[in-house]
């Protein structure tokens, strides 16, 4: 599939009436299982993206390189349109900019770019906010930055989480006008917050986990909300996975015994495309 196309199967979520789960993704095989399974997006955090490819916490130590790269390998093996946490744009506005032209290169449907003063600066604890002027400058030079009009470019704020409602909400409406097709929150704990970016802004919204309070996709979706996050489980059960088998192999478990209870041949043969591979076996070599 092209693309393009597929990008604009991510457009179709936000220009539809209904809100979804995006499958968390973070390699080319949880991607294809993510759309094995049904997931009409996939997202690949930072967060994520610096665990899988650095072993490091998310600290920006990840370089721009690094996310496109795994980005690539990602859509390289997938049709699932994905969502890429792009944190700070990896600098300022030149660099937003630059960062979306080579996150669109490696085929990523969606870009969010935070207004989060990143990264940490000398001897601070807390983490502030870049003004609404800088981010305002942020997303027109990342809608500047792309070549594909489908591809999305979201603004992200944590301003409910570090600011205030008031500030929020400025700040949506700003990022709003600067040309962002969404406008993603953090930090949305009460039905209150939520109405009030529903009475604010115009566009599709996109948010981070939630509160139980407001983990209803019929509700979020009458809302405006389009995309809500589930966290990153995957990853981390991936993670726990591996070291509990090591753990056992290490303690003299049988491998084939482990074999036995994992039960994923064909999980893993599917995910992994090995009929398709026999197929150009058999007809090229």
């Amino acid at each position: 599939m092209k693309t393009s196309d597929i990008r604009l199967q991510f457009r179709e979520i936000l220009e539809g009436k209904n809100c979804i789960h995006p499958g968390s993704v973070f390699d080319p095989i949880s991607a294809r299982i993510a759309e094995d399974l049904g997931f009409k997006a996939g997202m690949l955090a930072g967060s994520i993206a610096s665990a899988t490819v650095l072993g490091a916490p998310d600290y920006i130590v990840l370089t721009l390189t690094e996310l496109s790269d795994q980005i690539r390998r990602i859509c390289r093996a997938s049709n699932l349109p994905l969502l890429i946490d792009a944190d700070h744009g990896y600098g300022n506005a030149l660099n937003a900019k630059r960062t979306i032209e080579e996150l669109e290169n490696a085929g990523a449907s969606a870009v969010t770019i935070e207004d989060t003063l990143l990264p940490r600066t000398y001897k601070e604890q807390s983490v502030g906010m870049i003004s609404i002027d800088e981010g305002i400058g942020k997303i027109k030079a990342s809608i500047a930055g792309r070549t594909d009009s489908s591809m999305v470019v979201a603004a992200r704020t944590s301003a409910f989480q570090l600011s205030n409602s008031k500030d929020a909400i400025e700040r949506g409406k700003a990022y709003e006008q600067a040309g962002a097709d969404a406008i993603f929150f953090t930090g949305i704990e009460k039905k209150e917050q939520l109405e009030l970016i529903t009475n604010s802004i115009k566009i599709p919204i996109m948010l981070g986990p939630v509160s139980k309070q407001l983990n209803d996709l019929n509700y979020l979706s009458s809302m405006g909300v389009r995309i809500v996050l589930q966290g990153h489980l995957p990853f981390m059960a991936a993670i726990k996975a591996v070291y509990d088998t090591l753990k056992s192999l290490q303690n003299g478990t049988d491998p084939e015994t482990i074999k036995q209870q994992l039960s994923l041949a064909d999980i893993l043969d599917k995910s992994i495309r090995k009929q398709d591979y026999d197929r150009s076996i058999s007809a090229f070599l």
